[in-house]
């Protein structure tokens, strides 16, 4: 039974939506904070741990830092929003960090903006997946060992969510995402309360963990200043996917803008109220981290819970949404990396076909490139979240500061708009504004701050694997532009210009028509029919190696003298078994010696089983020998079918 391949896409993907319907696909805020805000608001799971994991190696006295720590990150959160409301303010188009270099610092600038986010985007995909498997692994220890496979299977679930479409994938993502804010809000409410004796609730107990005795070391030394900034690098991973809603603005319902600008206020909110309590309990309990177990979420829930009624209920309502988000944040890389795949590929930088929607009305090419890079990631690093997280800031932190940079700029052509005035972009339209001085200013301050974040977050973790992406991000640049010099090579040979294209200077069409058979049937007799329609100098050409085989096909080209009497068979006897290197050699030697400057038509029969199963049955020749020809640049390739 033959498969019917649109049929099995049917069922996976779902009907076609008709582009009209685009409209009705845009997501509510309620849908948008899910789909958008699932990174930043998921790293809370981690961002603390992060910072833990650097304090601890001077033991417990160190662990005091975490706090002053986490309200420096949750700042800059604060810092990093605000200027991102301001862009999806101007910039309503999408694009976010890429937009806004590419119309006040220029392409180059622009093209490093978007490397830095797609190695951002990438990692997403696979921190996130990687830490919720690890949330499940702390659940059920026994899993461990299959962390590998069911991280690659939760890339594919949630490619396959997003291949359904926009709306759908929101809905899907939805109640996760804010059954996990409940739950983790719930813990720290329960924790404050226990650990000040507030509605009666029984104290907490100590935790059970005997924590390492502190290392001797001066506070204003060196070292100390030094692990301090590492632990600082480490928890920047909560500022992660702030971003994403800038560059999906028109992802959003009408007014895209401010709808886009509402959701991300309370994305900053929600993931500042979370960061600064998780980090608060954790380090009044005392719990610490580990390398391999049990996370600082799960021992904080757990420690909250024990003792209380119904508390085993919450620990597990947590630790099941802590893995739901955190494979459902990668959803934020899913949103955004095809989308700024279609600004890239729409002025050059990346393959065309990244600009192509799907059926579903979503950037399908963009969503399994980013499935196959993130699947990679994931098999390279073996799903561990923890030796990812070096890779993980320096993207965003690059985007943070170019987009604010270039936002800087942007107030400087702002202020010199009289009331009325307006001023056309490349990208966008600017309007006169009141306060551009202290707008400015805060762009200023959040460049400089998340510049400095920079430099602190890769020198801290070079050695770790930053390097890597310091590697990355150039040679992903360098790839845009040697694509977008492709393209302009096109462009320049395809051009219709009065001064270079007129049809004298088009390649004539020689009058020959070469007919490849490996034998006289009726698959090669179609495609001599059809040759002879094109050229009255059809040439059959038939490369012999044995005496059987010339006498076969010779016996079978006169049983049908009507076609072939005026008709050119070549035989061409040859002692090896690969026919297709002597027929390719031959067919350029028509091309090159006596048709040069010309094209030459080879008209290839090719007969077209059933189903696949048996098009596995038979050689693949006629593929291959288009595949060869395919280099020849006056060679042109007419395939005639043969249905089976």
């Amino acid at each position: 039974m033959q498969v019917n391949p649109d049929g099995l896409k049917r069922i996976l993907i779902g009907r076609p939506f008709p582009t009209s319907a685009s409209a009705h696909e845009r997501l509510d805020k309620v849908r948008g904070l899910a789909i958008f805000a699932s990174d930043p608001i998921s790293s809370n799971a981690y961002a603390t741990e992060a910072i833990m994991h650097v304090l601890i190696v001077l033991g417990s006295g160190a662990l005091a830092m975490t706090m002053p720590i986490a309200l420096g990150i949750a700042a800059l959160i604060a810092l990093v929003c605000t200027s991102y409301v301001q862009t999806i303010h101007h910039y309503p188009h999408g694009g976010g960090a890429y937009s806004v270099a590419k119309d006040n610092l220029g392409q180059h600038v622009a093209l490093f903006a978007a490397a830095a986010l797609m190695t951002d985007y990438v990692l997403t995909v696979s921190v996130s997946v990687a830490a919720g498997i690890r949330a499940i692994t702390s659940a059920f220890p026994p899993l461990v060992e299959l962390r590998l496979p069911l991280a690659i299977a939760a890339v594919l679930l949630i490619a396959w969510i997003n291949l359904r479409g926009v709306r759908e994938s929101g809905t899907v993502f939805a109640f996760p995402t804010y059954a996990f804010v409940a739950g983790v809000l719930v813990t720290i409410l329960l924790g404050l309360s226990r650990m000040y004796g507030l509605f009666g609730l029984p104290p907490l107990d100590a935790h059970p963990v005997v924590l390492p005795a502190s290392v001797a070391i001066d506070p204003w030394s060196l070292a100390y200043t030094w692990l301090l900034l590492r632990a600082f690098a480490a928890g920047c991973t909560a500022l992660t996917g702030i971003e994403a809603i800038s560059n999906g603005v028109t992802a959003f319902r009408k007014p895209e803008a401010r709808n886009a600008a509402t959701t991300m206020v309370w994305m900053a909110v929600i993931a500042m109220t979370l960061f600064i309590g998780i980090s608060w309990l954790a380090t009044h309990m005392a719990l610490i981290p580990t390398d391999e177990g049990e996370s600082i979420l799960s021992q904080m829930t757990n420690g909250v819970s024990e003792n209380l009624s119904g508390g085993r209920v919450l620990y597990f309502w947590v630790q099941a949404f802590t893995a739901l988000i955190l494979l459902l944040a990668a959803n934020t890389g899913y949103q955004d990396f095809p989308r700024l795949g279609f600004f890239l590929a729409r002025d050059g930088y990346m393959p065309r076909w990244m600009q192509n929607r799907g059926d579903r009305l979503v950037y399908s090419s963009g969503i399994l490139l980013l499935t196959l890079i993130a699947v990679v990631v994931l098999v390279a690093f073996r799903a561990e979240e923890i030796r990812m997280l070096p890779l993980y800031a320096i993207g965003v932190m690059i985007s943070f500061t170019l987009s604010q940079a270039g936002m800087v700029v942007l107030w400087g052509k702002v202020s010199r708009l009289k009331p009325g005035e307006t001023l056309r972009t490349e990208v966008t339209t600017l309007h006169h504004e009141r306060n551009v001085g202290w707008k400015r200013i805060l762009n200023a301050t959040g460049a400089l701050v998340t510049g400095v974040v920079l430099v602190v977050i890769t020198a801290t973790k070079f050695l770790e694997g930053a390097w890597i992406i310091a590697l990355l991000i150039p040679l992903f640049v360098w790839s845009f532009l040697a694509i977008h010099r492709h393209y302009g090579r096109v462009a320049d040979m395809l051009s219709t210009n009065e001064r270079e294209a007129t049809l004298d200077s088009l390649t004539d069409v020689a009058d020959v028509v070469i007919v490849p058979i490996p034998d006289v049937h009726r698959g090669t007799l179609r495609a001599l029919k059809y040759a002879k329609k094109l050229s009255q100098n059809v040439r059959a050409v038939a490369i012999i190696t044995d005496d059987d085989q010339q006498a076969r096909i010779l016996r079978r080209w006169a049983r049908f003298p009507e076609l072939t009497k005026d008709e050119e068979i070549h035989l061409i006897n040859y002692d090896y078994r690969d026919i297709i290197d002597r027929l390719v050699e031959y067919i350029i030697e028509v091309s090159t010696e006596e048709y040069p400057n010309q094209l030459v038509t080879v008209v290839v029969p090719e007969f077209i089983p059933r189903n696949a199963i048996e098009r596995l049955l038979h050689n693949q020749t006629a593929n291959m020998l288009r595949r060869r020809l395919h280099a020849e640049p006056n060679i042109v390739v007419i395939d005639i079918h043969y249905h089976v």
